[in-house]
C-alpha cells in the first residue's frame, strides 16, 4: 500500500470522490487541455481538468502505447517504397496506368450488340465459313 505525501493539502474522502466525478465529467467533455501542456502545467493542482488530461492521456497509453514510437511507425510508413501489402511503387504505378479499350465480340446465340458510340451500329456474329 502506497503512502501519500503529507506536505501537500490534505483532502478528505468525499472531497476526493468529487474531485474524481468532475474529472470524469471533464474527461467526458473534452474540456481541458493536454496532458503536460504549458496550459495543463498552469492549472491548480486540485482542478479537475488537471485529473482529467491524465485520464486521457493514460487512456490513449492503454490503447495505443508509446506516442512516439506510433509517430516514428507513422514515418517509416510514409517513407516506404512499397505498399504494406508487399508491392513495390513501380508496380503500383503500373497498376494506375489506364488499359487499352476492350474489344467487343458477338457471341453465337446471342443478339447483336449495340457499338457504344457507333450511331446505331450493332456487332453481329458470323459464323465462320470454311472452305472444304
Amino acid at each position: 500500500m502506497t503512502t501519500l505525501p503529507q506536505d501537500g493539502p490534505h483532502i478528505t474522502p468525499d472531497e476526493f470522490v468529487a474531485l474524481w466525478a468532475e474529472a470524469r465529467t471533464a474527461y467526458y467533455a473534452d474540456e481541458f487541455p493536454p496532458y503536460a501542456s504549458r496550459a495543463w502545467r498552469a492549472l491548480r493542482p486540485d482542478d479537475p481538468r488537471r485529473l482529467a488530461a491524465a485520464l486521457d492521456a493514460a487512456e490513449k497509453w492503454r490503447k495505443f502505447g508509446d506516442e512516439e514510437a506510433l509517430l516514428q511507425w507513422f514515418r517509416e510508413a510514409t517513407n516506404r517504397r512499397y505498399s504494406p501489402d508487399g508491392r513495390t511503387a513501380a508496380e503500383l504505378a503500373e497498376l494506375r496506368k489506364p488499359h487499352p479499350p476492350h474489344q467487343l465480340q458477338a457471341t453465337a446465340g446471342w443478339p447483336p450488340i449495340r457499338i457504344p458510340g457507333g450511331r446505331g451500329r450493332y456487332l453481329t456474329h458470323i459464323p465462320e465459313r470454311r472452305a472444304a
